[in-house]
């Protein structure tokens, strides 16, 4: 037994003098970086992603804010906004330069610039095309030898294990004007989700015929064909003229549009009217490229300033530059204050200022969260402006948080923009939308309206301050034309009276009175007794974080006493049930795509139902009266006339409340003080390509602000010390008691 001890407390002294080395190491060589080593001194900007991956980079179906941390950065449409001035102006970004559109009268003769809009039956864009543009290395353009397309005839196979582009060998070539032909008419395609087909369908010549063409020959190509297959043959849709689309140059795009449309210019600076090569297309229909993920959804192709490099689905994308991006200038006006913020300090240089983006999948928030106050996350969410209201609220409440966030820099300005969040109600619904008759119609009605009173925006700015706002009165936020936010002339009547001057939320029991006309006193039908059951559809799914907000809803409508049954999933699902009319009450956000009333009020026009035909409507309001004056809305140039139009708009969907207006949330972007050239706003989106990064400053910071906790790894290894010292000494004793007991023996 005593030799069996002795090996055993070797063992034993071996084990512990290997933990001190392995603690001894740790004390050497920790690093709570979730970053590899070296990353901060990479020009490499790091950002989280909310949850998922985006759903479409594919610049035809894509719609989404979150999509805009990829679409915006690597697709260039003709125009953009310039970064730095405001109100916001349009620039040529491929194009050469924003023009001015041709009316046409019935007969085909040109008509005055200021011409009315009964007057136009046709609208002609000659947009011209810079020169010498290339896309971004990609394999669909990869040609063999003798100068036929490498990868255009794959067989069933042949992709092989490949899961990125980047796997294949690379080509290029120069845009032209018909890379935005063919975009234009791939909105007419079945092939995915096309939100903006509604649209352009009503403006853009011959496309709403064209989509019913698509339709026909995409029916004859997949004939025979198994319709649950991911592989699709190619839809070729240079096949098919376009009367609105054409290039009768090869850097020229002409668009024409039916009537007179003077938002088709802001159109014009979205991601929809980036150029999608054909070549594109071709490669993605290959076979097996699906369900490898090869698609436009996850590997766009474009001519901007990045390209995407890796794309793990709901865990990270990296987008790096593109070695093709002719490197624009930085501007060298802007506003007023702009220089002495530094912000014209690049004037003329290059652009892009970084190597890359790097983007990391979060599904809670107190680990994004904690990452950007640790300098880990440059910018917390690439393309929000509003996550820095948290951090500045928390420095309010607590003198320590505030001094430790003035120690780290944390400055971020509060401004006003333009978006909205509201609640709204699904009109197909029977017990919540429009009814069956013209009795039911206005019981709905009031339901509605008890509901909008109910639901105390100014309530939510006070419990959630780090996500409050201006309580909404209208659509339309300050900052775009036609908002009379703030005015007399914008109370809402439904929900608020204007009292000594302020607006006043009208009472619980206005709202009660409502319940009961509508025919649910006490939130029970009168007839059944049976409470009033409503789902709530929340567009992420319901963590801790998110549960105090989902709870607040469901109190709103217990105040009436209808029962809410939340029903919260993540996006997608989310996407899934509204385009097929699933839902009943939702929570939504609108981000303007551009500063017209159009953008908001469209939100609201029957032909762009989301359940109907997959628009932004997703609502499903469908008023004649509305639609009506949305279609003179679209004609109007700002003044007077245009604000009439308006006013009565919004007096419509006061009146049928398909929605509670909610509030325009205060935004202030949580970004560090190592980035620079950075001006926040909801409609630049394209703002990687201006953005500078002071490497140096931002490794100095997370040094300074992540030093290691030593003393309990030294307190590890002083234990286990003593350990070896206290087992040694006891197998030396038991040695010398065995000696002794041989002996005697």
């Amino acid at each position: 037994m005593g030799g069996q001890f002795t090996a055993m407390g070797r063992v034993f002294a071996r084990w512990a003098l290997g933990g001190v080395a392995v603690a001894l190491t740790a004390l050497a060589g920790c690093d709570n970086s979730p970053w590899p080593k070296g990353a901060s001194d990479e020009p490499l900007i790091y950002s989280a992603m909310i949850e998922n991956t985006p759903r479409h980079l594919d610049p035809t179906a894509s719609y989404w804010s979150n999509d805009t941390l990829v679409t915006y950065q690597v697709y260039e449409p003709p125009y953009g906004y310039h970064y730095l001035k405001r109100p916001f102006e349009l620039v040529p970004k491929s194009a050469e330069k924003v023009v001015a559109p041709i009316y046409l009268d019935k007969n085909g003769q040109r008509l005055p610039d200021d011409a009315p809009g009964e007057l136009v039956a046709e609208s002609v864009y000659e947009v011209p095309i810079k020169k010498g543009i290339m896309f971004q290395p990609h394999p669909a353009f990869a040609k063999d030898e003798q100068g036929q397309y490498r990868y255009h005839r794959m067989k069933p196979g042949e992709v092989g294990e490949r899961r990125s582009p980047m796997e294949f060998e690379q080509g290029t070539r120069e845009l032209v004007a018909d890379d935005f032909v063919y975009a234009l008419k791939r909105h007419a395609t079945t092939r995915i989700t096309t939100p903006i087909f509604g649209i352009f369908s009503e403006y853009v010549v011959g496309l709403k015929d064209y989509g019913v063409l698509v339709k026909k020959e995409d029916a004859k190509l997949r004939q025979g064909l198994d319709a649950s297959s991911a592989d699709k043959p190619f839809l070729d849709f240079r096949k098919w003229p376009l009367a609105g689309a054409t290039a009768p140059e090869k850097h020229l795009l002409r668009i024409r549009l039916h009537g007179k449309y003077p938002q088709w210019k802001y159109w014009m600076q979205m991601t929809f009217m980036s150029p999608v090569p054909w070549e594109a297309d071709a490669f993605y229909a290959q076979p097996g490229m699906a369900e490898r993920s090869l698609t436009l959804d996850n590997w766009p192709v474009g001519t901007g300033p990045f390209m995407v490099t890796e794309f793990v689905k709901d865990r990270r994308i990296i987008m790096k530059r593109n070695p093709n991006y002719r490197g624009e200038p930085y501007p060298c006006d802007g506003m007023p204050d702009d220089g002495p913020k530094g912000l014209l300090d690049d004037c003329g240089k290059k652009t892009p200022f970084v190597d890359g983006i790097v983007a990391t999948v979060e599904r809670e928030s107190t680990p994004q969260k904690n990452k950007f106050r640790d300098g880990y996350y440059d910018i917390e969410v690439f393309e929000r402006t509003d996550t820095g209201i948290q951090y500045l609220v928390e420095a309010d409440d607590s003198d320590e948080v505030r001094e430790t966030y003035r120690k780290k820099g944390f400055n971020f300005a509060k401004y006003s923009d333009v978006n909205s969040y509201f609640l709204a109600f699904n009109m197909l619904d029977p017990v919540i939308g429009w009814g069956a008759d013209e009795a039911q119609r206005e019981r709905n009605r009031k339901l509605r309206q008890a509901i909008t009173i109910a639901i105390d925006w100014e309530e939510y700015s006070k419990v959630f301050p780090k996500k409050a706002g201006v309580t909404a009165m209208s659509l339309l936020p300050e900052g775009i034309p036609g908002s009379r936010e703030g005015t007399p002339e914008g109370v809402n009547p439904v929900t608020h009276r204007l009292v000594g001057g302020k607006f006043v939320r009208r009472s619980i029991d206005e709202a009660r009175q409502l319940m009961a006309e509508a025919g649910y006193p006490e939130g029970r039908e009168a007839q059944s007794g049976k409470p009033l059951v409503v789902n709530y559809d929340y567009y992420a799914p319901p963590t801790p974080e998110r549960k105090p907000e989902i709870d607040w809803v469901v109190k709103q409508f217990a105040k009436l006493g209808i029962q809410l049954e939340v029903r919260a999933t993540d996006n997608n699902q989310f996407q899934d049930k509204v385009r097929k009319g699933k839902h009943q009450v939702f929570w939504l956000g609108w981000n303007a795509d551009y500063p017209d009333a159009e953008n908001f009020l469209f939100l609201f026009y029957g032909p762009n139902s989301k359940s109907v035909s997959d628009g932004e409507n997703t609502a499903n309001y469908q008023n004649p009266e509305f639609d009506k004056l949305f279609v003179q809305l679209k004609m109007m140039d700002e003044g007077p006339a245009k604000q009439e139009v308006v006013d009565k708009m919004n007096e419509l969907l006061r009146r049928d409340a398909p929605l509670s207006f909610g509030f325009y949330p205060y935004a202030s972007a949580a970004m560090h003080g190592w980035i620079k050239n950075s001006k926040p706003a909801i409609l630049v989106r394209d703002h990687g390509r201006y953005l500078k990064l002071d490497t140096a400053q931002r490794t100095a910071k997370l040094n300074e602000w992540n030093k290691a906790v030593w003393w309990p790894l030294a307190l590890i290894a002083v234990v286990l010390a003593a350990g070896v010292l206290v087992a040694r000494n006891s197998l030396r004793r038991r040695e010398r008691m065995n000696a002794r007991g041989e002996i005697l023996a």
